[in-house]
Formats: C-alpha cells, sequence, structure tokens
C-alpha cells in the first residue's frame, strides 16, 4: 500500500511551488508597479517627470542584472545539494528586501544614501527571484507523474499573475489616499506587508519534499561537480533557444502591467486606480486562463501550442493600443486581456516545454540561466525602452505595437529552435522526455 503522504507529494508541491512563487512575485510586482507610480518622486525628485520615470525604471533594470549570475549561482547549488533548500533561501532573501524597501527614509530625509540603500535592496531582490524561479519549477515538475509534467510546471507560473493580483490589490488601497500620504507613506504599506507573506511562503514550502528525481541523481552518486561549467559546455544551444523562447512570456508582463501603467496616466490622461483597477481585471483573466493553456498544450503538444501561440502574440497588440485609445474600461480590459492571454498561454507552458531539454543533473542550472537571461535582456529593458518610444513619439502607438511585435517574433524563433532540439536529442540527453510537436 503506498504511503498517503508520498501519494500527495505531486499536489502538495504544485501547490508550495504556486503559493511561494506567488509570494515572490508579489514582492517583485509591488516594486514595479511602484517605480511607475512613486518611486521617482520619492527616491530621484526633480522637475522632469519624464527623467524621474526613467531613473526609477533605471532602478527596476538593476534588480535584472543581477539574475543571470543569481541564476548561475543557485542553479550550482540547487544541483548540487538539493531544490528545496534554495527555495527557502530566496525567500527569505526576498522578504527582507522588499520589507527593507518599505522601511527605506527617502532622498528628502536622507539624499544621496536614499537612491543608493535602494539600488542594493533591488539588487538583492534580483538575487532572491534570479535563484527562485528554476528551483520552484523542478520542484513541481520533477515531483509530477509522467504524462502531466507540463501541467504541474504551470503551477509556478501561476504564481505569477496570483503575485501581481495581490500587488494590484494593495496598492488599489493605498492609492486611495489622497497624493500627499500616499506619496509620504501610503506606498510602503504593500512592502511592509511582505513580511508576513514570507512567514507563510516558508511555512508551506518547508512542508514538501526534495524532488524525487534530484535524491536519484544523488543516489547513483550522479550530481554533476560544476554544473554551471558542464551545461555552458554542453548544453549552450538549448540555453539560447530557451531564453529566446521565454522572451514574450517575461518582456509582455513587463509591458503590459509595469509599462502601460505609466504610458496611460502620463499620455493618455487615465487616472492611478482606474488603470490599475483595469490591470486587475485582465489579470484575473490571466490566472484562469493559464491553466487552461497548460492543459490545451498537455492535449494538442507543447511545441504546437507554443508556436501558434507566439503567431498570435505578434498580432494582439495592434487591437490593444486601438481599445486602450477609446479609454473605455471595458474596451482597456478587453484590449489588454487579448495580448496578455496569449503572452501567458506562452508563459504557463514554456517551464514544462524547456525543462526536459536539460540533464537532471544539470537542470536547475540549465533552466535558471535560460530564463534569467532572458528576464535581464528583455522584461528588466522594456519599460525603459517603452518609455524611450513613447516620449519620443508621443500620440503615436504604431512604433509600441511593433516594439511588442518583436519581441513575440523572438519568442517564436526560440520555441521553433528549441523543440527542433529536443526532437532530435536521444533520449537520455533530454532526460527522457520527448517534446511532442
Amino acid at each position: 500500500m503506498s504511503n498517503p503522504t508520498q501519494t500527495h507529494q505531486p499536489v502538495r508541491a504544485a501547490i508550495a511551488a504556486f503559493v511561494g512563487t506567488a509570494v515572490e512575485f508579489y514582492d517583485y510586482y509591488t516594486y514595479a508597479t511602484a517605480a511607475a507610480l512613486v518611486l521617482g518622486d520619492v527616491f530621484f525628485p526633480g522637475s522632469n517627470h519624464f527623467l524621474s520615470t526613467m531613473a526609477s525604471y533605471g532602478t527596476f533594470l538593476v534588480g535584472f542584472v543581477a539574475r543571470p549570475l543569481s541564476g548561475a549561482v543557485f542553479g550550482h547549488l540547487g544541483d548540487r545539494i538539493g531544490r528545496k533548500k534554495m527555495l527557502v533561501l530566496t525567500m527569505f532573501l526576498m522578504g527582507i528586501a522588499t520589507t527593507g524597501i518599505g522601511l527605506l527614509p527617502g532622498y528628502a530625509t536622507i539624499g544621496i544614501w536614499a537612491p543608493v540603500l535602494l539600488v542594493l535592496l533591488r539588487i538583492l531582490q534580483g538575487i532572491a527571484v534570479g535563484g527562485e524561479w528554476g528551483g520552484a519549477v523542478l520542484m513541481a515538475s520533477e515531483h509530477a507523474p509522467q504524462g502531466r509534467k507540463t501541467f504541474f510546471a504551470s503551477f509556478p507560473q501561476m504564481g505569477s499573475p496570483a503575485g501581481l493580483i495581490l500587488s494590484l490589490l494593495t496598492f488599489r488601497l493605498v492609492t486611495s489616499l489622497d497624493h500627499a500620504s500616499f506619496v509620504s507613506w501610503g506606498w510602503r504599506l504593500p512592502f511592509l506587508g511582505s513580511f508576513l507573506l514570507l512567514l507563510i511562503g516558508l511555512a508551506v514550502r518547508l512542508s514538501v519534499k526534495e524532488s524525487p528525481e534530484f535524491e536519484r541523481v544523488r543516489s547513483t552518486n550522479a550530481v554533476a561537480k560544476y554544473p554551471v561549467a558542464e551545461v555552458l559546455r554542453t548544453a549552450w544551444y538549448p540555453i539560447v533557444m530557451a531564453a529566446a523562447a521565454t522572451t514574450i512570456g517575461s518582456a509582455g508582463f513587463f509591458f503590459t502591467n509595469t509599462f502601460m501603467i505609466s504610458y496611460t496616466t502620463t499620455y493618455l490622461g487615465m487616472s492611478k486606480s482606474f488603470i490599475l483597477d483595469c490591470l486587475f481585471v485582465v489579470t484575473l483573466i490571466q490566472l484562469l486562463s493559464q491553466p487552461v493553456s497548460a492543459w490545451l498544450a498537455q492535449r494538442f503538444g507543447e511545441a504546437r501550442f507554443l508556436t501558434w501561440a507566439a503567431i498570435a502574440s505578434m498580432l494582439t497588440p495592434y487591437p490593444m493600443f486601438l481599445l486602450v485609445k477609446t479609454q473605455q474600461p471595458l474596451a482597456i480590459v478587453a484590449g489588454i486581456a487579448i495580448a496578455v492571454v496569449t503572452l501567458s498561454a506562452i508563459y504557463a507552458v514554456i517551464a514544462g516545454f524547456m525543462t526536459p531539454a536539460f540533464p537532471t543533473r544539470v537542470r536547475y542550472s540549465g533552466i535558471s540561466i535560460a530564463y534569467q537571461l532572458c528576464a535581464t535582456l528583455a522584461g528588466g529593458t522594456t519599460p525603459l525602452i517603452g518609455t524611450v518610444l513613447a516620449q519620443k513619439y508621443q500620440g503615436e502607438w504604431l512604433p509600441l505595437a511593433l516594439f511588442f511585435t518583436l519581441l513575440s517574433a523572438i519568442s517564436l524563433v526560440g520555441i521553433v529552435g528549441l523543440g527542433r532540439y529536443c526532437r532530435t536529442q536521444p533520449a537520455e540527453s533530454v532526460s527522457g522526455a520527448a517534446v511532442r510537436s
């Protein structure tokens, strides 16, 4: 008779991955939303709103710069000593960094030290999330039963919209304050709330056992001595293709949920609370659509599903901007939701799609380096590039739509390349998991 605890481990691991990732991304999106709304005024005050916003987005980018190195470090440790320990450590680091930002005095109080300390805490956030994603995906997928790994790997991906919903809810509450109160202390409350979420997330993650696939590698003394060096030497092509495939799934969220806030409030004259309400509804739609996307991909083939999702994503920014331009709430929600549902379909499935491309002994390193490389090059720069384009082509949305299409096209190239790689490799080279076309 099977042990009930052992039988329930796949479900428990998936839930823990979801909850933990939701907490981590709540922290990350809280910073992203604050960067669009208030951090420029608090830490980079000046008469030029454009320059203050760009400086604020610069600190946003700094967190991404730390992610590839962090992904390599935590990937090495995760492949050497285990996935679970790394997930507990990254969550602790993220909670401390986010709470610290909420307690940090502004420029008016401590001068230049305010933005300096903000950058250091932002780097710590980047280090934490850089090691988080790969471990969460592997704990869910490596606990999953055969034939359902893509669906289970989508659970940590659902943590992203869940974290965004929590972040948007808290900012919706604090933006209802008068402007002076919001800038003075209201914006800090979402950051300080991270400490409570940290305690909940740690309790959930500590209840899950180590990945059974990693335990098998350890029991056979097959643990890689230098997993990062090994995966870079033997699997550089799938790393590049996986990074490209992830582009719109990473950058697209910061386009629709970070840049779009500053774009609609600065250039279309919408109120902060209005666009946050619209994005909240869009994110609920995203949260509901992602498991459906994962199920469809598992049913009809990951490569085929992702290819069509990327093609659809290339087309969606044009109706999105046309509908947002109407400034009608239902039209705005419909327009942004069209883009978000297609890009989140890629995001939901891509973790399960890229995981089999790497052997278990170097898998944490491989998927972390690929994903965090993409996050830095595409995700971290997207709000900056969007802001520059919006400023240069004021009143024109076509350059922004073309930028979104380019991000989707890069994903399409990566999806096709990674799918072909997995189909042409011996089963043992991709951990015995074939990618269905």
